[in-house]
């Protein structure tokens, strides 16, 4: 009897219709492998603030005020400088990042600085480049572990500091932008240049007022070390519409509306808007922000803007329904 040989083998069209089939699942099954990564990675984000608000009150617990978002000398003098004529900037300059280093565990990082320098001194630029794990969100996109070129009007290299994925809220108005040296009376959020607000201040209460929200360097770049007078913050290449902000919005942010704004522009989370001096995020939908009693909440991109600008005065007596 003649038998015939079976080749046990694929065909070359049940190969394709298997390469088909794994395609499909791959597509199927990408889109929820994503979200589960963007899960984990906005819950590490949420982990940052919840540390940074339990520093937030360490410090407040220790100085009997929580930081204000950056220091100067009013006046500038000495190894301060001279201020910068538009904003009244000067030295040292120390941000609310660098301040709260000993109550996030980083007290090396913290004894490394000369913090009778500016904090853009040559004797502070080694450490000034770091990358601190706490003020870096893993959403981000770009090189958020790499320091960046502070840079003045004119181009110049002022300093190299690391970045920070969040920034210190305001208020409604942006202060940055007058001659002054004071902020008492302009700023009505919790946290900005030189401020002293302790919980007693915060008559909105701590848990309607946003004191630190995200800032991702796709937009601009932001640092938790400090402001140097002259530099300014400039939105990305993608956001090329945006126009540049002072020094202060290295540190600050705030929501508007500012009181000589026309139109009386506010911006939530992720605005359309791409401001410098705004709150902006990668996560898909809005940004995660610290409230004053340390707790941490995901704010909508489509939160109502009368409620977001009500959660960013510190004690304008506004009455904060669910968002």
């Amino acid at each position: 009897m003649n038998s015939r040989r079976r080749d046990n083998g694929f065909t070359l069209v049940e190969l394709l219709v298997v390469i088909a089939i794994i395609g499909i699942l791959v597509a199927l099954l990408l889109p929820a492998v994503q979200a589960a990564r963007e899960s984990a990675r906005r819950s590490q984000c949420l982990n940052n603030l919840v540390q940074i608000g339990v520093a937030f009150h360490n410090y407040h617990d220790t100085h009997r005020v929580f930081p204000p978002a950056y220091v100067i000398q009013p006046g500038g003098g000495g190894v301060n400088g001279t201020p910068d004529p538009d904003t009244r900037d000067a030295g040292p300059g120390w941000a609310w990042g660098s301040l709260l280093l000993p109550f996030v565990e980083q007290s090396s990082l913290f004894d490394a600085f000369d913090f009778s320098q500016p904090c853009w001194a040559a004797v502070n630029a080694a450490p000034a480049r770091t990358s601190v794990g706490v003020f870096v969100c893993p959403s981000a996109t770009g090189n958020t572990h790499q320091p960046f070129n502070l840079i003045s009007g004119s181009g110049d290299t002022l300093a190299t500091f690391g970045r920070s994925c969040y920034v210190a809220n305001a208020g409604r108005e942006e202060p940055w932008l007058r001659t002054v040296d004071r902020y008492d009376g302009i700023a009505d959020g919790p946290l900005y240049r030189n401020s002293r607000t302790r919980v007693a201040d915060v008559t909105d209460g701590l848990s309607n007022t946003v004191f630190i929200g995200e800032h991702h360097p796709v937009l601009s770049d932001k640092t938790w070390v400090g402001v140097v007078p002259g530099a300014e913050v400039c939105p990305t290449a993608a956001f090329a519409y945006g126009s540049c902000e002072p020094a202060g919005v290295l540190v600050n942010c705030h929501s508007g509306p500012c009181s000589y704004a026309s139109p009386p522009v506010i911006h939530p989370p992720n605005s359309w808007t791409a401001a410098p001096c705004q709150m902006y995020a990668m996560h898909p939908g809005g940004c995660n922000v610290m409230l004053g009693d340390g707790s941490v909440r995901f704010v909508s991109e489509d939160i109502n803007q009368l409620t977001w600008a009500a959660l960013s005065s510190a004690a304008k007596g506004e009455v904060v329904g669910t968002y």
